[in-house]
C-alpha cells in the first residue's frame, strides 16, 4: 500500500522519499459553491463530500519570520480564497487571528471570524468565533462568541521522539446537521474543561491516527492517498475512535511552505484551519 512517511530525523538526507512512496495525486476539489464566504467557512462540510484545501504560508516581510501570514484556499482550479491568520505579537499567550480578508488581520476588523488563544504552555488550545466576548454579552449569552473546537496536545514524556498525541474536541450536531452551539460563561465551564471532567454531552472527541511504524523505511507512517508528498512529524490525520477508516481530517506538507489540509464533516472550514495553525505552534514541551 502507498505510504507517506513521518520520519523522525529532520534531516533531509533520510526524509528524501522515492516517488515510488506516494499513491497517484487524485484529482482535486470538485468546485464548490457558496454565496457567502463568512456562512461557507463556518458551515460543517456536506456528509459524504471532502473538502480539499491547500494551506500556505507567506515568512516575507519583516517580521514574517517570527510571525508568518497563513492562507487557506480551495485546492480546485478556481483556488478560491477561504481564510488567512497570524499570530498576535503583543499576546502573553500564542493568540491567532482568523480573517476572511487576506489583507484584514486586525481583531476588530469587519473581516475577523475567528480566533485561536493556547494556554502558557502552548498545549492546549481553544479556538472561537468572532461573536462577544461573554463579559459584553447579553444575559441570555445569545450574542456571545461560540467556542468551535478544544485541541490538546499530550506532552511526550521523557522528551521522547516521534509522532505527538492529539486530541480534538467539537461540538456535536444537532438533528437538523446544525452545530450544538457551545456559549460558556468562563473559562470553568468551556470545551477543554468540559473534556477534563468528561462531561462530554452533546461533544464530538476526535484523535489523531496513530501512524504505523516501517521497519523497511525506519519512520512513522500514514497513507494520505496522494494527497501529501513531504515527509514532516507534523502530518497528520484526525479521526473518530469508532471509525478509524474515516478521515475527518488530515494535513500534510507538500512543498516547504505548502501543506494540503483536507476536511470533511461534521468539521467546518475555521475548525480546521485552526487545528493546523496550533501545529506550527509546537511548543519544546510537546516535540
Amino acid at each position: 500500500e502507498p505510504e507517506t512517511k513521518s520520519s523522525k530525523s529532520k534531516s533531509k538526507k533520510e526524509n528524501a522519499n522515492p516517488a515510488s512512496m506516494f499513491a497517484e495525486e487524485r484529482p482535486p476539489s470538485p468546485d464548490i459553491e457558496f454565496d457567502s464566504l463568512e456562512e461557507f467557512v463556518l458551515q460543517p462540510a456536506q456528509q459524504g463530500a471532502t473538502v480539499k484545501c491547500k494551506m500556505t504560508r507567506d515568512k516575507r516581510g519583516m517580521d514574517k519570520g517570527l510571525y508568518p501570514t497563513y492562507y487557506l484556499h480551495l485546492d480546485n482550479e478556481k483556488k478560491v480564497f477561504l481564510l488567512a491568520g497570524r499570530k498576535r505579537k503583543k499576546s502573553t499567550t500564542s493568540n491567532y487571528l482568523i480573517s476572511i480578508d487576506p489583507t484584514d488581520l486586525s481583531r476588530g476588523g469587519e473581516h475577523f471570524i475567528g480566533k485561536l488563544r493556547s494556554n502558557m504552555m502552548g498545549t492546549k488550545f481553544t479556538v472561537f468565533d468572532n461573536a462577544l466576548h461573554p463579559d459584553r454579552a447579553l444575559p441570555d449569552m445569545s450574542n456571545a462568541r461560540q467556542e468551535l473546537a478544544a485541541i490538546i496536545y499530550e506532552t511526550n514524556v521523557l522528551g521522547i521522539k516521534g509522532p505527538r498525541r492529539l486530541t480534538v474536541i467539537i461540538p456535536g450536531m444537532g438533528k437538523d446537521s446544525e452545530r450544538v452551539p457551545i456559549r460558556p460563561r468562563s473559562d470553568n465551564n468551556g470545551l477543554l474543561m468540559k473534556f477534563q471532567n468528561r462531561k462530554m454531552d452533546n461533544l464530538i472527541e476526535l484523535h489523531n491516527k496513530t501512524p504505523a511504524w516501517n521497519d523497511d523505511t525506519a519512520s512513522h507512517v500514514l497513507n494520505f492517498n496522494g494527497r501529501v508528498t513531504q515527509a514532516s512529524i507534523k502530518n497528520f490525520q484526525i479521526i473518530h475512535s469508532k471509525d478509524e477508516a474515516y478521515i475527518v481530517m488530515q494535513f500534510g506538507r507538500v512543498a516547504d511552505d505548502a501543506f494540503t489540509l483536507d476536511y470533511s464533516y461534521p468539521m467546518c472550514a475555521v475548525q480546521a484551519f485552526a487545528i493546523a495553525l496550533s501545529s506550527f505552534d509546537g511548543k519544546i514541551t510537546c516535540e
